[in-house]
């Protein structure tokens, strides 16, 4: 069983520490637990204090790293010289040091700076909450920061942005691991949609529009069912009655990416569920997706996951056969 340890650091935030147990936690391959979670501190046993007014018991000390497939790191409020100077406090990085090689990181929100200060994000893309990007990048320039994604995953090191991105985050892992099925199902026993569109962007603060502009949320609705079908740009704006400028203008800014790259994620979502779910050809999946032809569904899901339908299906399949 994969192994999950969720280092909790003072001012610890409850709701992201909460994240990796109730994600993981619930994730069944073949009616099993497909992980092991647990919560260490950097000293333990004894309490751990929270952004909260309480305070938090943990059994298990930094030992735990050591035996970890995966660390997860959720912020902190208090991680004075992290976010002061860079650096890790000494019992800190003694605790960090006892992560195996090649063990796979991730970091909630903040959790980033920890991952930053320990020398893991040096020369890799990553993100962290929006309101502390520039930061983040001023206070460790070899970084490569964007702060307009929900989360980046660089292989063996991820993170993600603010407090929920956290819940976006663990269920991709889920999703890498065990295919779509476990992490769809995880997401509908946690009532959070399996996956956001979107980034960063959409959540930053900006003027409320007027009540009276209409959304763009028909026509998404529409384009979801009409997938098998070729769908244009213009059509999509009809379901608005919007030209298509303003409704390519509108989507945007209300999904935070174009209607054309929203549309290729729902189609290799679609995709994906039919090659995990059904015993259907890669050439009727590839139209009942959208694609059109195999071809371009292959090219699309090489783009997105890094394999091949035919790949994807043995990978996924014979676990939901199971």
């Amino acid at each position: 069983m994969h192994r999950v340890a969720v280092l909790a650091l003072d001012g610890v935030i409850p709701f992201e520490l909460g994240i990796p147990q109730r994600i993981f936690g619930r994730a069944r391959k073949n009616g099993a637990p497909a992980y092991s979670v647990i919560t260490c501190a950097v000293r333990a046993p004894g309490p751990v204090r929270t952004d909260a007014d309480f305070a938090i018991l943990l059994e298990h000390g930094p030992e735990a790293l050591a035996e970890a497939d995966t660390v997860v790191i959720p912020a902190s409020y208090e991680l004075g010289e992290v976010y002061e100077e860079g650096r890790l406090t000494p019992d800190l990085e003694r605790a960090m040091a006892r992560i195996r090689p090649g063990t796979r990181l991730v970091s909630i929100c903040t959790g980033s700076w920890v991952l930053a200060a320990a020398g893991h994000l040096d020369n890799r893309p990553a993100t962290t909450h929006w309101a502390d990007a520039a930061a983040f990048q001023r206070m460790f320039p070899a970084v490569r920061v964007d702060p307009d994604v929900l989360f980046i995953d660089d292989g063996d090191v991820l993170t993600s942005a603010g407090v929920a991105a956290g819940i976006d985050l663990c269920l991709h892992i889920v999703r890498r691991d065990h295919g779509a099925a476990v992490a769809n199902d995880v997401a509908r026993r946690t009532v959070v949609p399996p996956h956001r569109d979107g980034g960063q962007a959409q959540f930053v603060r900006r003027p409320v529009p007027e009540p009276s502009l209409a959304t763009t949320t028909r026509a998404r609705a529409w384009a979801l069912a009409h997938l098998h079908a070729p769908i244009q740009l213009r059509d999509m704006a009809a379901q608005e009655s919007m030209s298509v400028r303003t409704f390519t203008r509108r989507f945007r800014e209300e999904a935070g990416i174009s209607p054309g790259q929203w549309l290729t994620q729902q189609r290799v979502e679609r995709a994906r569920h039919l090659l995990e779910t059904s015993a259907l050809s890669i050439d009727q999946v590839a139209r009942d997706a959208g694609f059109g032809t195999a071809q371009s569904m292959r090219q699309h899901l090489q783009a997105a996951l890094g394999v091949t339908p035919t790949t994807y299906r043995r990978t996924f399949r014979a676990a939901t056969d199971a």
